[in-house]
């Protein structure tokens, strides 16, 4: 007969082991066998009945739990200084825990008495069971100045990098931090002007040299002009704010929903859970939940938090940095699917069949506690067979079910043939000092397609019961190409061997054909480029004119309000159209949706383009001393005055100019998108592999300027340009065999 725990003893190993709190874990643990469970179960509804435990079907949990972004307020300092800190929003019954303030050498002074955001890692310590770190106090919001610090006999001045802004700001003696003269500084407003009429600023943080690659992502956000700074207003409208309870909603706490993100993710916006579907009218169905953060509760029409979130459109999201939609204690906290945490929600529950057609769907305004906060990269290794402790619990009841949906639904979606476009997303990891650690393609695990799948099947949803319901709303919507653009593509495809067929009404299945014929040949990539470039740009409008890409009749986005102001708009018809509440759609909502859809369509390709920017910089700074060493990579643009090469190893973009290509002329073919020899009629063609010299990289611009050497494994003569260039430092090929020697014909039309 095995010892019975204490009480204390169970208490413990719940709180180390929180994926595994089953009754048969528990029992496991402590080698509990026959008739002993009934001891340990009478042992755990005492606990229960105690407070101490929750049980949440079959698995207890402590309940007593602070989510991961918190308000505190300050408490005095102790006799040995250090920081401590309450919970002010403390639901559990146990005593509230006590959390010690770890702060930095750039964070403010903190007092007795201040109210603060704080991010919590849980601890074993005898005086706190939290550390924090802090986010910003409550109730200040002092405004940021990003510019170049000059170096002067009372402290300093920063000049301001902002495009339109003039003014200087003065940095006393004491606010210096550090910076030296002609450093790229953060700073924040710290009193009003002085006696020169300058306001007053502190430098809180140093990035050096305005090239370098820690300014790259700040200088874009003040170049393309995305609000970085929350106006006091929307800060403390923000932090006024309290969880939502369960009143009006459904409670969906004993759902087993989880959350799926990236390792690396701050945020949970949506959640999931499926199970097979014992409608005997459906066999081999599935029902899948899907849960998102109801931001609307938090941000209402009218209100300063809806204004801001507006003007700024959408997150934007760098290689070190998020510019938030919403202020921290909603997108990092109050609309954040916590693990364990009850959070508001909207969710909709979907039926489909054995096929993977959608037969049915029901919206619902709930209550919901997530089960567990998983990574892509975990869940994936669990179904492939080798789940680690968090997941193993949760395979059989969780994760397989939603797998198993996930296979019906890639069989419709092979049925359906939205487009297949095989364009890997680029992954840079940066240092602690902000450089360019390496750059890779992100893996595509089921994982990502799974939830994906999940995503797209919720947002149709969300279209169709709106249509249904006769509400108003923003679809996503992406047109089919234009006529011109599909005959580039055709002719693009032609000058490949391929056929792209004409005649015919074109669906995404026509294009994936031509795909399909491009698969592991020298023009996947090419293909795979010329049909991203004959696309239209997807966009936001109150009218329904389909998603070409998708192959969808009607499509709006509904799953990330957090980060998309589109999303909160379909949000809030949801709650018009079922009578929720008073927070949906107001008459002047409606009446501007088309201006709101233009503005959002606006600011997402404003973030866009300062995504984009950002990278090609990272990627110029990351290649940087690597000049003069030789690369590989296909041409993938054609301009008269050069081509662009998409580089191998890294996906980068270059230009190898014209003059660089020889010393003849080269004719330009806009249709052909070639560039054609003079003197020796050799063609310089879209498609080709090409070996060049990187001659230039510049961080500042993250432009990269190549020499030509080979094209489809045959040299080049050098222009006179290159060839000022100096020795080459060369890079040791791959193999003989990665050259191809095929000549290319190519008709001009």
């Amino acid at each position: 007969m095995a010892r019975l725990p204490s009480k204390q003893e169970i208490l413990d190993w719940i709180a180390q082991n929180p994926a595994l709190g089953s009754k048969r874990d528990i029992a496991k643990a402590f080698g509990i066998k026959g008739a002993d469970r009934i001891d340990l179960k009478r042992i755990l509804k005492e606990l229960e009945a105690e407070g101490h435990l929750e049980k949440r079907r079959k698995t207890y949990r402590d309940p007593d739990k602070l989510p991961p972004v918190s308000v505190l307020q300050v408490q005095a300092p102790d006799a040995d200084g250090d920081i401590f800190a309450r919970p002010l929003e403390w639901q559990g019954d146990a005593p509230e825990p006590t959390v010690l303030m770890i702060l930095r050498d750039a964070d403010p002074a903190l007092g007795e008495g201040d109210r603060i955001l704080a991010r919590l890692a849980e601890v074993k310590a005898e005086d706190h069971a939290y550390e924090g770190r802090l986010i910003r106090r409550i109730g200040t919001n002092p405004r940021k100045i990003l510019g170049v610090f000059r170096k002067t006999a009372e402290g300093g001045r920063i000049v301001p990098i902002d495009k339109g802004t003039d003014r200087e700001w003065l940095v006393p003696a004491g606010a210096v931090g550090g910076a030296k003269d002609g450093e790229l500084v953060e700073a924040e407003q710290s009193g009003p002007k002085g006696r020169l009429g300058l306001p007053k600023a502190r430098v809180i943080n140093r990035l050096g040299d305005p090239s370098a690659p820690k300014a790259v992502s700040l200088i874009a956000i003040h170049q393309n002009g995305i609000p970085d700074d929350f106006p006091d207003d929307v800060i403390a409208e923000a932090d006024r704010a309290k969880p939502a309870g369960l009143t009006g909603r459904e409670d969906l706490r004993e759902l087993p929903l989880v959350t799926i993100d990236p390792a690396d993710a701050r945020d949970h916006d949506d959640a999931c859970y499926a199970h097979h579907d014992d409608d005997p009218k459906n066999p081999g169905g599935h029902v899948i939940w899907v849960a998102i953060a109801d931001v609307a509760h938090y941000v209402t029409p009218g209100s300063a938090l809806d204004r801001e979130a507006r003007r700024r459109g959408n997150s934007t999201y760098f290689p070190d940095r998020v510019v938030p939609m919403l202020p921290d204690r909603l997108s990092g906290d109050l609309c954040s699917l916590h693990e364990g945490v009850p959070r508001a929600c909207i969710a909709v529950r979907m039926v489909i069949d054995a096929d993977g057609n959608k037969i049915s769907h029901r919206f619902v305004r709930g209550l919901m506690r997530s089960a567990a906060s998983l990574n892509y990269q975990d869940v994936q290794a669990g179904q492939d067979g080798a789940p680690n402790d968090k997941v193993a619990p949760l395979m059989e009841s969780v994760v397989a079910p939603l797998y198993a949906a996930y296979y019906a639904l890639a069989d419709a979606r092979k049925r359906r043939q939205p487009l297949d476009l095989d364009l890997p997303e680029r992954r840079i990891e940066l240092t602690d000092d902000g450089r360019v650690k390496s750059v890779a393609f992100r893996d595509r695990l089921d994982a990502h397609r799974m939830i994906e799948e999940f995503m797209v099947l919720a947002n149709v949803a969300a279209a169709e019961a709106l249509e249904k319901k006769k509400t108003p709303l923003l679809y996503r919507v992406h047109e089919e190409p234009s006529v011109d653009k599909l005959e580039a593509l055709r002719e693009t495809a032609q000058s490949a061997g391929m056929v792209l067929a004409k005649g015919q009404v074109l669906k995404p299945a026509h294009l994936n054909r031509l795909l399909e014929q491009a698969a592991d040949t020298d023009h996947d990539e090419l293909i795979n480029m010329a049909t991203l470039r004959s696309m239209t740009q997807a966009y936001y409008f109150p009218e329904n004119f389909g998603h070409f890409g998708l192959a969808l009749r009607s499509y709006a986005h509904f799953t990330s309000p957090i980060r998309r102001y589109s999303d909160l708009i379909v949000h809030r018809a949801l709650i018009s159209a079922y009578g929720w509440g008073k927070d949906g759609l107001s008459p002047e909502e409606i009446e501007n949706l088309e201006v709101t859809a233009k503005h959002i369509s606006d600011t997402e390709r404003r973030s866009m383009a300062a995504e984009r920017d950002t990278t090609d910089r990272y990627l110029a700074a990351y290649l940087s001393d690597r000049v003069g060493t030789e690369l590989t990579g296909r041409i993938s643009g054609m301009q008269r005055f050069g081509a662009f090469v998409r580089l191998d190893e890294t996906g980068a973009d270059g230009l190898i100019p014209v003059r660089s290509m020889g010393r003849e002329f080269f004719h330009f073919d806009r249709d052909a998108q070639t560039l054609m020899g003079a003197d020796s009629g050799r063609i310089i063609a879209v498609g080709q592999r090409v070996t060049v010299r990187l001659a230039e990289a510049v961080p500042v611009t993250g432009g990269l300027i190549l020499d030509l050497l080979e094209v489809d494994g045959t040299g080049v003569s050098q222009g006179p340009q290159a060839r000022k260039r100096g020795p080459v430092r060369r890079k040791p090929a791959k193999s003989a065999k990665a050259k191809s020697k095929r000549k290319v014909v190519r008709k001009r039309r």
